[in-house]
């Protein structure tokens, strides 16, 4: 029978991960120190980024902007869908054109992918402004080549090839936006305050939807269909080219976040944020597959949740109200406008909130909105009045903002610096692929078979049971340094006190 050895006597290396043991330590005190010194080095001032507030609005107001131009590029053919599909795509039925204009969005997406894993690694290599530039100027390029394509009664086929060919280009160069974008705010963001200021990419993103809707709606109601059919609705995609200027200017003044340039330079110290991350590190595909691929599932599945969410919301629900309802064109983007609106006013406040309480309670917040409310939402919608309408899509925009000033925050969050843009930029755009950009095609398609008004609530109910489980999988990272960056604060009285909570106790 084998003796029983007494807990107290077994012996663990100073290099295990279970508890040393008590009589080992005595007898080795000097290695066990040393032991413990390395797995949790003391904090030094030097390790610690204090932000200077000026740089970091600036870099908020650049990236920011920047997304805005993007989405309103992206916004304007959403918005312009019904009349793309019959510029482009002539054809007896209505849902045919719909399907195959929707089709034509979606194709964008599949190529976000590939523009991830290309500007990603890049923006990992060679800096995060640089890329974010790249994408700007790619974006425009492409927005303004769609503004002058001639139509299908021009030169027929070649027509809907080569809107594909710049809705591609637009798409590639989005795949490197977002993941670039919500790096750069959140490299640059003080760290008790990364949700607020995170929470600005999004109200970006709101207000380029937004002002893409509004240009959209005037053209409309001053030109009138017939009119934006023959050639006004080229108009938006020709502003496109100017803001891309602007936008570029502003990225281009910038420098690069200082947790990227401390990586470069070899000055990141290893501390509890970030010992477990070799800090000289580039990021590779290679690397992000291998070493992070759990993170990149769970970014997948809270993105695919957000997007379903969001595109339904923001980019199909037009559609939906003048197609299934009979809404005018106008009236249905009025209203969501002024949704959009009310969700500018309250986005900031959300950052603030999920600072505070953190990320993980402001995501389940949205995700079980979206959950409980979409039913309820889409039947007031289907009542019709300006009131059931608008209360249904506030109730679905409410759910969304709890989305929307949390995931810019969130999600730079979960990878490690060395790979932070070329993991978020993969993962990102893998979910908007599989399940953003093909949301309106989805929702249009299962109305076709089913018949059911109600499939876009159904839909969304889905999403986000998917999302429920992947916000109770995540931990939290509020108010806590970027893995595999030193802390970032606000002031250099808030570093001192930082190393001081940090020192050992002396022991007398």
């Amino acid at each position: 029978m084998p003796r029983h050895v007494p807990e107290r006597n077994k012996v663990t290396s100073p290099t295990d991960n279970g508890p040393p043991d008590t009589a080992a330590a005595k007898r080795h005190p000097a290695l066990f120190r040393a032991v413990r010194r390395r797995k949790n080095p003391r904090l030094r001032r030097s390790d610690i980024t204090v932000t200077d507030e000026r740089a970091v609005k600036r870099a908020v107001k650049a990236a920011s902007l920047g997304n805005a131009m993007e989405w309103f590029d992206f916004g304007i053919y959403a918005y312009l869908a019904g009349t793309i599909g019959r510029v482009f795509f002539p054809s007896g039925n209505e849902t045919a054109q719909l399907l195959s204009s929707f089709a034509t969005f979606a194709v964008a997406f599949l190529v976000r992918p590939l523009g991830g894993m290309v500007f990603g690694p890049m923006g990992d290599k060679v800096g995060r402004k640089k890329v974010l530039a790249l994408t700007m100027i790619l974006m425009a390029i492409g927005t303004a080549a769609i503004g002058m394509l001639p139509s299908y009664a021009a030169v027929g086929f070649w027509s809907p090839l080569l809107l594909i060919l710049f809705r591609l280009l637009q798409g590639f160069s989005t795949g490197g936006e977002y993941g670039g974008a919500s790096t750069f705010i959140a490299e640059y963001a003080p760290d008790r305050r990364r949700g607020y200021f995170g929470s600005f990419l999004e109200l970006g993103t709101l207000a380029g939807y937004t002002g893409a809707a509004t240009l959209v709606t005037g053209l409309t109601a001053w030109l009138g269909s017939d009119t934006m059919d023959a050639w006004g609705w080229r108009i938006p995609f020709l502003v496109a080219g100017p803001l891309g200027i602007v936008g570029i200017y502003l990225r281009l003044k910038l420098d690069d976040t200082p947790a990227y340039l401390k990586l470069e330079e070899g000055n990141v110290h290893v501390s509890e944020a970030s010992n477990a991350v070799e800090s000289t590190a580039r990021g590779d595909l290679a690397k992000i597959f291998r070493q992070h691929w759990r993170m990149l599932i769970l970014c997948i599945a809270l993105v695919g949740a957000y997007n379903v969410t969001d595109y339904m919301l923001l980019s199909y629900m037009p559609t939906y109200l003048s197609d299934e309802l009979d809404y005018s064109e106008t009236h249905g983007l009025l209203i969501l406008v002024a949704t959009m609106v009310v969700l500018m006013l309250i986005i900031n406040q959300v950052g603030r909130l999920n600072d505070r309480y953190g990320r993980k309670p402001l995501l389940m917040t949205g995700m079980l909105g979206f959950l409980v409310l979409s039913a309820p939402a889409f039947v007031l919608v289907q009542q019709g009045s300006l009131l059931a309408v608008s209360s249904g899509m506030l109730m679905l925009g409410l759910s969304l903002v709890c989305l929307l000033g949390t995931m810019s925050a969130a999600l730079p969050a979960m990878f490690p610096t060395s790979v932070r843009y070329g993991s978020l930029s993969v993962g990102y755009n893998l979910s908007a692929s599989l399940f953003g950009g093909t949301t309106p095609l989805v929702i249009t398609a299962l109305i076709g078979v089913t018949g059911s008004d109600m499939m876009p609530a159904y839909y969304a109910m889905a999403a986000a049971l998917v999302g429920v489980i992947a916000v109770a999988c995540m931990k939290e990272t509020a108010q806590q340094p970027l893995e595999g960056s030193p802390p970032s604060v606000q002031t250099a009285e808030e570093a001192a006190e930082l190393v001081q909570s940090r020192a050992p106790t002396p022991k007398f």
